[in-house]
């Protein structure tokens, strides 16, 4: 089986390496114009493709670079006032003297093969080349528009940092220096895609990280064969451990503060180029339930909202569901007077529990995805408006009763309180199965329903590491920050089954220590 793996991926490397699309790894001509004939021929002489010609003593030059990537204005002043008044005396090699001018434009490196070529003046960069000569001086003038740091749009909150990722791979990269200063952060950089190569960039805390788990996610980004990665959820799908399952695997971000705090744990960040979503793995369950505002508040403050998102995440898995159950099958479990009532309301319903749970949800989930697609201003509206206005002519027209439109309102509010969008989604797509369950065996149906999931859960696995870690297996030692949020001066260790290295968070006496009644009059007294 090891062996059809590395034919498989030996395969897929030769059929990569054989696209028509990519340019061959030939070196470049002596000539500058075959030079400028060939690039204009592989690109269909694009418009955007601009070039500009010089003249260094007897030798002819050309720069080459992509409008709107380059940085126009730079590489305009510098042509102006550097390239067209060289003062070149003769005595010197040209090419030596354009390497001196070009380094005063910015970093640069040389490009000897056509694939370099291509890559460099696609990724924003600007080529010079000379004529008698089978290099290019490949210099950095990376200048395209990009979108400014605001705030983040999906992950809010009350307290700590409002900055967020943008679409520009080198800003995200620089956000998370910004908050750990260490020369252990490691970064390394690598291209996927084998028609629009994709800037990718694993980031790791070296000495604190897993080496297994870095080797893992470096052998799985090598295998992914794909013509462009245009987002961080092409990776995930191609990556992660199990396809098969409504929950997520690994974790996603938009905000710095987060992502530093798992490389502090001892996760690895993948960083995609156009996209302002990061993403960390290992990922467990409990990492979902976990805010940033946890961390900025008190221990007992943010472990009683913690389990407050728990229960609300059991209300959206299971609301509509125990309604159903209890309605249709165990209407003993009732109170009397809350079940006269009940069934008062339901006497000129002509559906059964289910049908009318099952009308009311997709409702809702229609409101809410056109809410989305809509502008935002009109989205509000719709979602808002749309489900009052639903909601109360159902119940006037006798479709559902109005103790159901209480019942989805719960469940899609509790559902909102879910920190992380791809775990919500989990429990909308799991709460149709719930209904079904109880629909026909009650209670005892979602009792198995929830024994299914909570094996299904213990066999998932995010890189080799246990997804329900350290509920199932149990582990003593890693529960300071589960269901119950330790104070930070407790939190000592990093999650052991994710870092291997060093797992010393903090020392000995953190523990806030407040002067003693005695200093305190000691202190007066001298004051």
């Amino acid at each position: 089986m090891l062996k059809n793996k590395q034919k498989k991926r030996k395969n897929d490397n030769v059929r990569q390496h054989n696209d028509p699309q990519k340019p061959e790894e030939q070196p470049i001509h002596r000539n500058y114009e075959d030079n400028v004939s060939r690039i204009k021929g592989e690109l269909g002489n694009s418009t955007d493709l601009l070039f500009r010609e010089y003249q260094i003593g007897d030798h002819k030059g050309t720069i080459v670079y992509v409008d709107g990537l380059a940085n126009g204005q730079l590489i305009n002043d510098f042509f102006n006032e550097t390239l067209l008044n060289s003062g070149f005396n003769g005595n010197q090699d040209p090419f030596q003297f354009l390497i001196e001018k070009a380094a005063g434009l910015g970093n640069f490196q040389f490009a000897t093969e056509w694939n370099q070529v291509f890559d460099s003046f696609l990724s924003g960069n600007t080529l010079f080349f000379l004529d008698g000569y089978n290099q290019a001086i490949n210099v950095e003038t990376k200048g395209w528009d990009k979108r400014s740091i605001s705030e983040p749009s999906t992950q809010l909150s009350i307290g700590g940092p409002k900055d967020s990722f943008t679409e520009t791979i080198r800003t995200n990269t620089a956000l998370i220096r910004r908050r750990i200063k260490s020369p252990n952060l490691w970064l390394e950089s690598m291209k996927l895609g084998t028609v629009a190569q994709t800037d990718i960039a694993i980031m790791y805390i070296k000495g604190i990280a897993n080496e297994k788990i870095i080797g893992e996610v470096k052998e799985r980004l090598n295998q992914i064969n794909i013509d462009a990665v245009m987002a961080e959820g092409y990776i995930e799908q191609l990556f992660e451990d199990q396809t098969w399952t409504p929950f997520p695997t690994t974790h996603h971000s938009e905000r710095p503060d987060v992502i530093a705090s798992h490389l502090l744990e001892g996760r690895i960040a993948i960083l995609v180029d156009g996209t302002p979503f990061v993403i960390t793995v290992p990922a467990i369950f409990a990492q979902f339930f976990q805010a940033p505002d946890d961390y900025y508040a008190r221990f007992d403050i943010s472990t009683s909202l913690r389990i407050l998102r728990i229960l609300a995440f059991l209300i959206a898995l299971m609301g509509p569901a125990l309604y159903i159950a209890a309605t249709t099958f165990h209407q003993e479990m009732i109170p009397t007077t809350l079940a006269i009532a009940i069934a008062a309301q339901r006497e000129n319903v002509p559906f059964p529990a289910f049908i009318e749970a099952l009308i009311m949800e997709v409702t809702f989930e229609i409101l809410r995805e056109a809410g989305l697609r809509l502008p935002r201003a009109v989205g509000q509206a719709v979602s808002i408006v749309g489900a009052l206005v639903i909601g109360q002519a159902a119940v006037q027209a006798g479709i559902v009763s109005p103790i159901m439109v209480i019942v989805v309102s719960i469940t899609a509010i509790a559902n909102f309180s879910t920190p992380t969008f791809m775990m919500a989604i989990a429990a909308r797509l799991i709460r149709f199965a719930m209904m079904g369950l109880a629909t026909f065996l009650g209670l005892y149906g979602i009792v198995l329903g929830l024994m299914f999931m909570s094996i299904h859960l213990c066999a998932l696995r995010s890189f080799g590491i246990p997804y329900m870690m350290p509920i199932a297996p149990f582990n003593v030692q890693n529960q300071q920050d589960i269901f119950i949020r330790y104070p930070i001066w407790a939190m000592k260790s990093r999650p052991k089954f994710i870092s291997k290295g060093n797992t010393i968070r903090a020392g000995d006496n953190q523990k806030p220590m407040p002067p003693k009644q005695g200093d305190n009059q000691d202190s007066k007294g001298e004051s």
